[in-house]
């Protein structure tokens, strides 16, 4: 199910925006069809978290959002003006909301005997197999000026993965006693906040070299001259290739010690990609730097998200790990939304990212303090974490 959304949904996320420029859309009215999707999937975590809080089981949500996600997809790849590519980016921003806390938590309720944080690892990996291989497909159709198909492969996608689930359903969630206690929000949100906050920062630096770090290459560094836009597609690819490559083996060695430890080390890998990134702008062999970074950022990233994941499940009590699901899945949105503004201050103020990359360097250097309250957390008893 995770490599099938993947395959689906890579081209849709990283593609969505060039079909809709390439017919005709402004970047104002593309970028508020993001922000759209944003405020819908908001709506959509909330739901989602409430339900799976109520003790029920993952497959509603993931149901319903991949039923939303088809009726998203014939919107968009009919969409030809404004309303009509708002209302599909809002169906798609639900299905997402919905879709990313049950399919988390799935993960614990479906993975026994194996430990829960080996397989976070493991679904990432399917993650990152579907995405980049999505990506893929989606350049193959753009070379041959077919790139809506993106919507229709993920529609492919969802209906496999509905057969596959109606097939094979997800267990049921764990039965609770009558008796259970249900702590109030600020005794389960506050030991989450040290993770969420670190999971703002990281996840706003992979937005930011999703979007400002092409954007830094055309323009150029102090003494770097600008690239051309191929550079960046290249670099991209070579991220989610080492990405590809690292989550497993990075993430399963991860799964056997403490996720403090797994992310500390993750916000390293940021730090210092992020110093060789800044690095690159003075010019000296710009390029082998810049492909230097792409090592450390990729396995900052195969450490982070099953870490951060399994941290989630360790931190806060079963009763709320619905609702602690959505707020971690809250907070990509959060830094997608935020990030790429606050970098296009920083490259139209300094005319180059230099001071962008070492600000992000300063910040996750920073965000170790973050690390040391959940040293001291002890995890929550579950079916998959008792091995």
């Amino acid at each position: 199910m995770r490599l099938l959304s993947g395959l689906g949904g890579g081209g849709v996320i990283y593609l969505t925006a060039v079909v809709f420029h390439n017919a005709g859309f402004s970047a104002t009215a593309v970028g508020q069809g993001l922000a759209a999707a944003a405020l819908a999937g908001t709506a959509g975590r909330l739901l989602c978290g409430w339900w799976l809080d109520r003790g029920r089981s993952c497959n509603g949500p993931i149901v319903l959002a991949a039923l939303i996600s088809v009726l998203a997809d014939a919107r968009l790849y009919s969409a030809t003006s404004f309303p009509a590519y708002v209302s599909g980016q809002m169906l798609i921003g639900l299905a997402l909301g919905l879709w990313w806390p049950a399919i988390e938590l799935a993960v614990t309720q479906s993975c026994a005997p194996l430990p829960s944080s080996r397989a976070f690892a493991l679904v990432r990996t399917a993650d990152a197999l579907g995405i980049a291989t999505g990506v893929l497909l989606g350049s193959g159709l753009a070379a041959l000026g077919r790139l809506r198909g993106i919507f229709l492969v993920d529609i492919a996608c969802m209906v496999v993965l509905l057969s596959l689930l109606l097939r094979r359903p997800l267990p049921p969630a764990p039965v609770r006693s009558a008796d259970i206690r249900l702590d109030s929000w600020q005794g389960w949100v506050r030991p989450l906040l040290p993770l969420l906050a670190m999971t703002v920062l990281s996840t706003g630096m992979v937005a930011l070299l999703q979007g400002a770090l092409p954007l830094d290459l055309v323009r150029g560094g102090l003494a770097r001259p600008p690239l051309p836009e191929s550079t960046g597609a290249l670099l991209l690819a070579l991220q989610l290739g080492l990405l590809l490559a690292l989550q497993w083996p990075l993430g399963r060695w991860l799964s056997e010690r403490s996720v403090a430890f797994g992310l500390g080390l993750s916000l390293l890998g940021f730090a210092l990609g992020s110093s060789l990134l800044a690095f690159s702008s003075l010019g000296w062999h710009s390029l082998t730097v810049l492909l230097l970074a792409q090592l450390p950022l990729a396995a900052a990233v195969a450490a982070f998200l099953p870490t951060a994941t399994e941290a989630v499940v360790e931190i806060t009590p079963p009763a709320h790990q619905g609702m602690a699901m959505a707020l971690f899945s809250q907070c990509f949105a959060l830094s997608a939304f935020v990030a790429p503004q606050v970098a296009g201050l920083f490259l139209d103020q300094q005319r180059h990212g230099g001071g962008l990359w070492l600000a992000m360097a300063a910040l996750c250097l920073l965000g170790l303090t973050l690390v040391r309250p959940l040293a001291r957390v002890h995890p929550h008893a579950s079916p998959s974490s008792v091995i």
